[in-house]
Order: structure tokens, then C-alpha cells, then sequence
């Protein structure tokens, strides 16, 4: 330190160039009321240092018409001495360090302001002692004693200007300045802001309670204005907690009109000590319990769109299909990236869920099976991302649970609209932060009648009013918009009704090819019905056991080809075996099959689905389909091949009908109103994801330009306030392992376990969420 030497200054001005740095910052920064008495000083005091300057220069001039002669001799006696010998001093420098100094005669302008060697000068002659003080501004090469020899004259102007201070309150030459003098005061402010920039850097000093008070009621400032307290009042507060705190960093102004600083540079202050103190303790968080404008800074104008979903290929569902399906489609947009966020199981889950005993022993492995069969049906590359997180397989409930905090697999950066497939699947033991305080905007798609499936079982009755129930509370904590696919779901807070789902294109393929096959007089349909879904009872099989065993004699020679895999497969063959129907079973297969072609109607009885793309899928691909009259199939109805009964009889008849006659092509409409394209459509619509990829607020400029400036509100609305809490009352409750077993959870499921921390490359939960005191 004590070695080195302040960088050269460019075109050797030397230590004027110091000073006029300074000065033309000073002068930018002050008021407009000022600028014409600030520009009567600059021209008296540059007159008096450029006379002052001059190696060899004329005798001083007066400094104003009429000002009295003690004033003159003072500059002549005290501060032009003191002028000529820094400019000595930095002449030999500039001789020794073989620096170009500017041409003679050249005008030398006063700027006083970028004084770093200056104000470490200054700062080491208030603080500490011994050699350690000089050490930062010395120059290379020259003794200590030289070397404080040489600043000693910056010490001689600081004095200069205290006594140019006292002296000018009573002088008519410097009567444009107001009180004791704003321009010494905003330059003697320069520096001991200067001062304090270098003291801190070496050790930040912890917040008083004064000065947290102070920034305290600063904060509170919306809040005390809804009560009706003046916001000058609260400025004044804070302005006076701030000015008591133990005496340390108090630079206020020696002006007695304090408005040349005023509120606006305690403000700003307060504000800057705040930011170094936290940046002291190296603390970081990545989300604050209410808002984090952190989230908001992305890295680039396109927004991040996280879908996260309860299953995953090569599990043939639709909570596994449809979100992959949605992902590709919403990444052709220039406007968002897309992450898909699926579960990830162990191997001996995967054996349980997986058909025809596939496994992945990475999650790698699995995302290229995701992808090529993706690939092998779309007409586009999809471009988005595949994360995974961690899940368990419940047999009890068929369907797969979240381990630890599913949130948490999202970075903040990416954090900023989520789709959440099973909201109340995925929430019902959610333990993590919450999706709405982490994300600007969360949606929910609802695609299972969960109520449905559990009147079936024990105690039906009694589960389904608390699953109602959690499902409501969860959804309204967890989400801004909700879309139900049908009517047929439980209606929930902030939710529209919405078929958000279109058909794999390779069913319109198939469509358009039988519907030309059949315009060159082709038969398409050699084969007569079929029922395609997961084997078991409340999917559609009781009710079409009942069907054909009450109409036995009236469908005699009807023949239905089932497919279907599903842990009531062997129940449901014995009962039908059992009352002797017409009933062929084969093993479950893509609906997109070769093999499948070939029928002509697709019967679907069940009442328990959302919205059941088996369906969506036969009338893509031109066939009958024969449903009942239930609110998950409305949106079928405007389909000419769409046949639906209410009735037993009328089941009768529709088959009867379909089975007598060909099926109509469908129009080019119709195709469209089929497919991701439109679904993607309406799901924007209907989500209003549209007007939050286009959102102004928060954002501002052209071409979808952010600036880093959003738009919070003063204080939350009572809705809000009310959802915070039931979220937090979740969380709280959610954390109980006691009560998580008891309604139900898999053992364990509020953390990951240390297989799939092997499996994923996690951390142990109890590395990343340490439990201190134990």
C-alpha cells in the first residue's frame, strides 16, 4: 500500500484535474433554483485559482467590483501559496514519471469533483495514526516523510476553505450564496461521502436501533399513509431517528437550509447502509415471504413457463400425455421458454406404473424415451426443457405423490409462470414454498373427478366432503386461475370451464386418410366396436358390464373388443366371463395403433372421466362414438359422430344406429377445433396467459423490453391476505408427519429419500434444509 502510487491522470492536468472532476459532479447534481448563483461562484472562484495558478503569473485581479480588499489579501495570503506549491509538487512528478502536461496557456478549468487520492488524504488526516495514515496517497519512490510533506498541503487548503467559509458569511463578494455557503458545503459533502465510501469498504459497521427504527417507518410508509399520517411527517421521523444513531456516519450539512441535501440524500443514505450491511453478511436468499423482485429480473425478453405435472411416459395417461403435448406446443412460441417438470421414480416404482416392464435407471434415459416418442408424432422439433423431480407410487390412490418441496426444482430465475396439471394433486401435501409468492402468475388445469372415484370406495360419502373441501382450500392458496377441462369436476375458487386439450395430429392423420380412402370408394372400417382404457372399475367398466348384461337379448351378436391393462383386470374378465358377454380382452396399446384402425365405433360409458381423450382421439380419426350424456362429454356433442344416450334403451338404439351406417368426415373446422393448435389457443384465452406474456406492468419499453422497475401494490387486498393464510395454515399442517399419515400420505413423502437423492444428484434434505440446534 504504502508503495503505490494513485493511477496517472490523463493529459497531466494533475491535481486540478482532481478538482475539477469534482466540481462539475457537484454542479450537476445541484437544484435549478441554484444554477444561476452556483454559475456566479464558478466564474469568481475559476478566475481566482487560474490567477492563483500561474507558475509566474500577473498579480491576482479583483475578485468583484467592490469587494473589500481584506478578502483579496486572504486569497493572496492564505490560498494561492498553497495552490502553487501542490502544482510544484505534481510538476516534478510529472517530470519524473515522463507524463506530456498540457500545452502552456491552456485554460484551466475548474472541476472539483473525482478526488480519490484528495479524499484518501483527507480521510487518513482524521483517522487513525502513525504511518498507516499517509500509506494510501503516497507516491512511488518518495520516504514517509516526504511523502506527508507533500499532503500536507491538501491539509493547508482544507483549512484555506474552512477560513474562505468563516470569512465569506459576512462579504458582499460572495453574496450569492445562501447561509454559510452551499458550494463549500456541497464540496465538503463530496468528500466525507468519499470518506465514508473508503472507511466502509474496510468494515461495515452493524445497524443500530435507531437506524432500523428509521428504515423501519420508512417501509411503513404506505401504511401510515392509510392511517392518515403525512408522508413529511414520516420523512421527518425517519429523518431524525437516522440523524441519532450513535454518532457514527453523520455527515449531515453545516448549512442552516438543510434543503440543498434535505430528505431525498438521507434517503438515499439510509438505503445505501442498508444494501452494505447486507451485503456484509454475505446473506442471500433466493424468495421473501411475500414478494421477491429478484424473480422478476430474467435473463432475457423471453418469459419462463414451468409445467408441472403428477405422471410421465411411458405411463399411457393423460396427465402423462397432455402436458407433454401442451409443452411442445406452447415452446413454439418466440414469447416463452417451456420446462416440463415430471416425477421421477425408483426402479421398484417404475416396475409397479411402468407397462411391459419398462425402466429407466437415469433420469437421462427416461427424457430420451419422452422425447423420441414425442418426436414420432409431431411435425416439428419440440424445444423445451425436461426437469424431474422426486415421487413415490401410492397403490392405495393408483397415482403418484410428490416427495418434498416440487417447487424447489424450479430455479428462481425460471420462476415465473407455472402450470400446475393436478393442482389439488399436486398440493394435497405440498410442503414448500408457496407457488404464487415464487411465481407471477400460476395456473391450474383440473383433470381428474377425484370425488367421483372416491364415493366408490368405503366411506365414500364422508371422504369425498373433506376431499372437497382440501381441494378447495389448496387451489385457492396455491393458484391465480383454474381451468376444468368439464363441468363434470367440482367447481373451484377463480376456475372457467375450458377443453384445454387437443389430439395427438397423428389421430387427424389417420382421419384424413380414411376420409380419402372413403372418397375413392375405399372401405376404411372393416371391424365393428371397441373400449380402449386403464382396467379398472371406475374408468367405464362397471358401467358397460351393466350395460350389456341388462341388454344382453337385445345386442345378440354384438361383439365388443376391450383393451386395457389396469390393477381390476382380472375382476373385471371373471365378471364378465361370470354373466357370459360378448367381451373379447386384449392387452392395453396406443390408441395410435395400426390395429385400431380398422373400428368403426368406440363405445365409452364412463361417467367418472374430465374429459376423455380416448374419446377426443376415435372422433379425430373419423369413427362413432357412442358416450353418455354427462357433462364430460359436451364438448363432443357438437360432433356429428358423436352419438350420446341417457338411457339404457337409448345405449341400445346409438349402437344399433352406428353400427347400421357410416360415420361423416369431418370438416376442416371441425379437424381444427381438435388439435393442439386450437387448444393452445383457447387455453391462453382462457388462462389469460395471453395478457400476462403482454403484461405492461412491471415492464416497459418496445419490442417486449423489460425494465427492472414493477409495479407493487401499497398494500395487499383482503382476498390476499386471506389466501396467505390458508396457505400458511397448509403449510404448518402439512409439515405434522403425524398428520400427513393419518390423511393418507406415503411414509416419508415430505422429503426426498436417499435413493432418489442418488438418483437425481441431490443433496440430502438435511444438508439443504439443516435443522440447527440439534
Amino acid at each position: 500500500m504504502g508503495g503505490e502510487r494513485p493511477p496517472p491522470i490523463s493529459g497531466g492536468g494533475g491535481a486540478f484535474a482532481f478538482i475539477s472532476k469534482g466540481w462539475r459532479e457537484v454542479r450537476d447534481s445541484a437544484s435549478a433554483d441554484l444554477r444561476q448563483m452556483r454559475a456566479r461562484a464558478d466564474r469568481e472562484l475559476e478566475h481566482l485559482l487560474t490567477s492563483a495558478s500561474a507558475l509566474a503569473g500577473p498579480p491576482l485581479p479583483p475578485v468583484a467590483a467592490g469587494a473589500p480588499i481584506v478578502e483579496v489579501e486572504f486569497v493572496r495570503k492564505r490560498i494561492q501559496p498553497k495552490i502553487m506549491e501542490l502544482r510544484r509538487q505534481y510538476s516534478s512528478t510529472v517530470r519524473e514519471e515522463g507524463w506530456v502536461p498540457k500545452a502552456a496557456g491552456a485554460s484551466l478549468r475548474v472541476d472539483l469533483s473525482g478526488i480519490t487520492a484528495i479524499r484518501n488524504a483527507i480521510v487518513a488526516e482524521g483517522g487513525g495514526g502513525g504511518g498507516g495514515r499517509w500509506g494510501l496517497v503516497r507516491w512511488k519512490g518518495r520516504a514517509d516523510d516526504e511523502g506527508r510533506k507533500e499532503w500536507e498541503v491538501v491539509r493547508m487548503i482544507r483549512s484555506g476553505l474552512k477560513e474562505f467559509e468563516r470569512r465569506s458569511l459576512s462579504s458582499e463578494a460572495f453574496g450569492g450564496f445562501r447561509g454559510r455557503g452551499e458550494f463549500v458545503e456541497k464540496f465538503k459533502l463530496s468528500l466525507k461521502s468519499l470518506n465514508k465510501e473508503s472507511q466502509e469498504s474496510k468494515e461495515v459497521l452493524p445497524l443500530d436501533l435507531t437506524e432500523i427504527l428509521a428504515y423501519l417507518v420508512r417501509q411503513s410508509g404506505p401504511f401510515l399513509d392509510q392511517l392518515g399520517i403525512r408522508r413529511d411527517l414520516c420523512d421527518k421521523i425517519v429523518e431524525t431517528l437516522y440523524s441519532k444513531r450513535n454518532g457514527r456516519l453523520i455527515y449531515h450539512s453545516l448549512s442552516a437550509d438543510s434543503s440543498l441535501i434535505g430528505n431525498e440524500n438521507m434517503t438515499d443514505e439510509l438505503d445505501l447502509r442498508i444494501a452494505r450491511v447486507l451485503e456484509s453478511t454475505g446473506h442471500h436468499t433466493e424468495e421473501s415471504f411475500w414478494k421477491d423482485p429478484a424473480k422478476y429480473k430474467l435473463s432475457d425478453n423471453r418469459r419462463h413457463v414451468a409445467i408441472v405435472t403428477t405422471a410421465s411416459l411411458p405411463w399411457m395417461t393423460g396427465t402423462a400425455i397432455n402436458p407433454l403435448f401442451r409443452a411442445a406446443y406452447l415452446a413454439r412460441s418466440t414469447k416463452q421458454k417451456v420446462t416440463l417438470v415430471v416425477p421421477w421414480l425408483c426402479k421398484s416404482d417404475q416396475e409397479l406404473v411402468y407397462p411391459n416392464n419398462i425402466t429407466f435407471s437415469s433420469p437421462e434415459e427416461q427424457e430420451n424415451y419422452i422425447r423420441n416418442w414425442l418426436q414420432e408424432r409431431l411435425g416439428f422439433e419440440a424445444k423445451f426443457k425436461i426437469s424431474f423431480y422426486p415421487g413415490k407410487f401410492s397403490k392405495e390412490r393408483r397415482s403418484i405423490i410428490p416427495a418434498g418441496d416440487t417447487s424447489q426444482f424450479i430455479s428462481s430465475s425460471e420462476a415465473d409462470i407455472a402450470i400446475l396439471e393436478e393442482p389439488e394433486h399436486l398440493n394435497w401435501y405440498h410442503h414448500g414454498k408457496r407457488w404464487t409468492d415464487k411465481f407471477k402468475h400460476v395456473i391450474g388445469v383440473v383433470h381428474t373427478n377425484y370425488l367421483e372415484y372416491i364415493k366408490r370406495e368405503k366411506n365414500g360419502a364422508l371422504q369425498a366432503f373433506l376431499v372437497k373441501h382440501i381441494n378447495n382450500w389448496v387451489t385457492r392458496a396455491y393458484c391465480h386461475k383454474v381451468l376444468r377441462l368439464s363441468a363434470a369436476t367440482q367447481d373451484l375458487p377463480r376456475s372457467v370451464v375450458c377443453n384445454v386439450h387437443g389430439v395427438n395430429p397423428k389421430f387427424l392423420k389417420v382421419g384424413e386418410k380414411i376420409a380419402a380412402d372413403k372418397e375413392r370408394g375405399q372401405q376404411s372400417f372393416t371391424k365393428g366396436a371397441y373400449f380402449l382404457g386403464k382396467m379398472v372399475w371406475a374408468k367405464g367398466y362397471r358401467e358397460l358390464i351393466d350395460l350389456l348384461s341388462k341388454h344382453k337379448s337385445d345386442l345378440e351378436g354384438f361383439n365388443v373388443d376391450v383393451y386395457g391393462n389396469g390393477e381390476d383386470s382380472q375382476a373385471v374378465q371373471m365378471a364378465a366371463r361370470k354373466l357370459n358377454l360378448c367381451l373379447n380382452f386384449f392387452k392395453g396399446r396406443d390408441h395410435a395403433d395400426s390395429s385400431l384402425h380398422g373400428y368403426k365405433v368406440f363405445i365409452n360409458p364412463s361417467v367418472s372421466d374430465v374429459l376423455c381423450t380416448a374419446t377426443a382421439e376415435a372422433l379425430a380419426m373419423g369413427k362413432f362414438v357412442i358416450c353418455a350424456d354427462h357433462p364430460s362429454n359436451e364438448f363432443f356433442k357438437s360432433f356429428p359422430n358423436c352419438l350420446t344416450y341417457k338411457t339404457s334403451e337409448e345405449f341400445v338404439a346409438r349402437v344399433k344406429e352406428a353400427m347400421a351406417s357410416e360415420p361423416s368426415p369431418l370438416t376442416p373446422e371441425q379437424r381444427y377445433n381438435l388439435s393442439w393448435e386450437a387448444a393452445t389457443e383457447r387455453f391462453m384465452e382462457y388462462s389469460e396467459l395471453d395478457k400476462v406474456l403482454n403484461n405492461k406492468i412491471g415492464y416497459s419499453g418496445q419490442d417486449g423490453k423489460r425494465s427492472k422497475v414493477r409495479k407493487i401494490p401499497l398494500l395487499p387486498k383482503l382476498s390476499e391476505v386471506v389466501d396467505g393464510g390458508l396457505a400458511f395454515a397448509h403449510h404448518c399442517l402439512t409439515g405434522n408427519e403425524i398428520l400427513r399419515l393419518a390423511t393418507g400420505a406415503i411414509p416419508g413423502t415430505r422429503d426426498y429419500d436417499k435413493q432418489q437423492c442418488m438418483d437425481l444428484n441431490l443433496l440430502p434434505p438435511q444438508v439443504q434444509h439443516p435443522v440447527y440446534g440439534w
